[in-house]
């Protein structure tokens, strides 16, 4: 009587496992398949469908240029849709992470002194004009620092202390 009040039915067996024995439950609107399995279900069929497409095209040998340039298109729609599909897939947690191992950093090499030459690592000192020095040339007088330090100190004084004016009073 109160399933037919709230319009909620009560599943016939419980809870349903996958299809593809991989553990975790499906759903009837999945077909009977976790959320995992049907998103790799579909990939599959878009590249079977896109398989067939372009194989049927090498076939007949008609293809022009607005037939390859929608093909390109097409692959490039398939590829961001995997990279979606991938994206969903991997938790909030590692998605920051993962996005930012996939960039590959430029590697310069070691990390050297812009006078001596020698290896620093992590203890080189970087100087106001740009570069990298060891423990020996890292004071201006060392390496002859081409930075103006008394102009950016004038500045930073400036800055910190603005010209204050009293407005001027009337004599009477």
């Amino acid at each position: 009587m109160e399933h037919e009040e709230t319009g909620c039915h009560p599943s016939q067996e419980g809870p349903i496992l996958c299809i593809n024995n991989c553990g975790f439950f499906g759903s009837q609107a999945n077909m009977n398949m976790c959320s995992k399995c049907y998103k790799d279900l579909i990939l599959k069929q878009e590249q079977a469908k896109f398989a067939a497409s372009s194989i049927e095209n090498i076939v007949n040998r008609s293809t022009s240029e607005n037939e390859k340039e929608s093909a390109v298109a097409h692959t490039a729609n398939v590829q961001n849709d995997l990279m979606q599909v991938k994206a969903i897939s991997v938790p909030a947690s590692n998605s920051s992470t993962s996005s930012e191992a996939s960039k590959p950093k430029a590697k310069d090499g070691p990390s050297r002194c812009n006078s001596c030459n020698k290896r620093v690592g992590l203890t080189g000192f970087k100087c106001r004009c740009g570069n990298l020095f060891c423990g020996s040339h890292r004071y201006s007088d060392k390496h002859n620092c081409p930075f103006d330090y008394r102009s950016a100190g004038q500045d930073a004084i400036a800055k910190a202390n603005p010209v204050v004016k009293a407005e001027k009073l009337d004599k009477i």
